[in-house]
């Protein structure tokens, strides 16, 4: 995420009022059990951090689960490095042993990548150095094996100050935590700003596509793998997408997600407040589903539904939190109904994510807020920061619990981080705190 000085000053009328509004909305409730059509009930909250958030690790409940949170705030897990603004976070078996790593990207100062890489014999993270140089990293990353040695690699792209998509190779075993990755190229120059990527067969070839967004031109690119991508240059991409995509109080259009709506056989490509079906070679038909985009995730809240159901936070502004059902035809933007989650506006909600938290076999929605965006300050812009995860029975009902208050969520995800078959969630700030990293491990029941 990038907030270019001029369009930051902008929205703090806007925001400031949000802001207090959101603090005068939150109720206690139980289990609503109301129809799928009804606004989501007020929250439950087992929240028993403290107030802030920020000081309260080791073994918490939270949102009806146990858990142990660590964090490098208190030596749990090595300091992220050096820079106050933390960009991308992604979560990959990196080097194939079965558990997932993550890495962090960064800009401000070097380096750019850092690995975590699990160490399940000590119980820790180990830190190591994927590019030790300075580059201005943004939001959003990607996972492939690109070269196809069998190993994943990863993607970046510049932010607002450079116009580069990057691609990084994965060497292998054995790993040197401090000898960086080698660097490719995917585009080079030309517009700046590349907030998100993701890959999927979208075109139906059976080979994937890197999709991203090019904020600075308005633009979704679609580029395809070279056949040989460690000395191909830059790749060969298309314009698929060009213009606004519901980004209103936002800063500008962005998300991505990838899943099969129309239920077709082939993945489809959704971004900002849009679907893409394939029509033919690089056409794509740009579907609306929502008035607002931001981060977009989907998936089968519903057990059993033709298509599957689409959630789209604020992402980089202010505005609601929604999911999406398909009531008919879902090249038919009037047959997308829209639920609300929150029951207010979400402010700057740069985390989402779809998985099965609670693990009895239905899909539930992670969200959370932003603390503090602004660079030119040290107090947080949100300092009352929520965190929310909405338990779904599979039916289209939600139960509302607070998570966390108070912290920091930017780019968040939701994994199993050691292997043990529970979610855990990871969480870095954008620039509260930093440089920090936390970690929720999920805890058997009772312990």
């Amino acid at each position: 995420m990038c907030f270019p000085g001029k369009k930051r000053r902008a929205s703090f009328v806007a925001l400031s009022a949000t802001v207090l509004l959101a603090l005068c909305c939150e109720l206690l409730s139980p289990w609503p059990h109301a129809p799928r059509a009804a606004a989501a009930a007020p929250e439950t909250s087992a929240h028993e951090i403290n107030a802030d958030g920020s000081s309260h690790f080791g073994p918490v409940h939270a949102a009806g689960l146990n858990w142990l949170h660590l964090s490098s705030r208190h030596g749990d897990l090595p300091v992220p490095g050096t820079s106050t603004q933390q960009t991308g976070c992604i979560v990959a078996d990196l080097d194939k042993d079965g558990i997932n790593d993550f890495v962090l990207s960064f800009r401000q100062v070097a380096p750019a990548l850092v690995w975590y890489r699990r160490n399940n014999a000590k119980n820790k993270w180990d830190r190591y150095v994927i590019d030790n140089e300075f580059l201005t990293v943004e939001a959003g990353g990607a996972v492939l094996d690109i070269d196809g040695d069998g190993y994943p690699d990863l993607v970046f792209g510049a932010d607002w100050q450079g116009g580069d998509v990057w691609w990084w190779r994965n060497p292998g075993p054995p790993y040197d935590p401090n000898k960086s990755w080698e660097r490719h190229l995917i585009k080079h120059g030309g517009a700046h700003q590349h907030h998100d990527q993701i890959f999927g067969d979208f075109k139906g070839t059976g080979k994937p596509q890197l999709a991203f967004w090019n904020q600075g031109a308005k633009k979704l690119f679609l580029a395809d793998i070279p056949p040989d991508p460690r000395h191909a240059g830059t790749w060969p991409m298309t314009e698929i997408f060009s213009g606004p995509a519901g980004e209103g109080r936002g800063w500008y259009a962005e998300g991505v997600a990838a899943i099969d709506i129309d239920g077709d056989g082939t993945i489809d490509l959704l971004a900002g407040n849009y679907w893409f079906k394939h029509v033919k070679g690089n056409e794509f038909k740009p579907i609306k589903i929502a008035d607002f985009g931001g981060r977009i995730a989907a998936g089968k809240l519903i057990k059993g539904a033709k298509y599957p159901q689409v959630v789209i936070n604020s992402g980089d502004g202010v505005g609601p939190l929604k999911w999406y059902d398909c009531k008919g035809d879902p090249q038919n933007p009037a047959d997308w109904i829209g639920h609300d989650l929150a029951g207010r506006d979400v402010i700057h909600g740069h985390s989402l994510q779809i998985a099965d938290i609670d693990g009895d076999g239905n899909l539930d929605i992670f969200a959370a807020e932003m603390a503090k965006w602004t660079e030119s300050k040290k107090e947080p812009d949100n300092p009352n920061a929520k965190a929310w995860i909405f338990f779904g029975d599979g039916k289209g009902h939600f139960r509302k619990e607070e998570f966390a208050a108070g912290i920091g969520f930017h780019e968040a995800r939701v994994a199993d981080l050691t292997g043990d078959g529970r979610m855990d969630i990871l969480d870095k700030p954008y620039n509260w705190d930093a440089p920090r990293v936390d970690v929720w491990m999920q805890q058997p029941a009772g312990k």
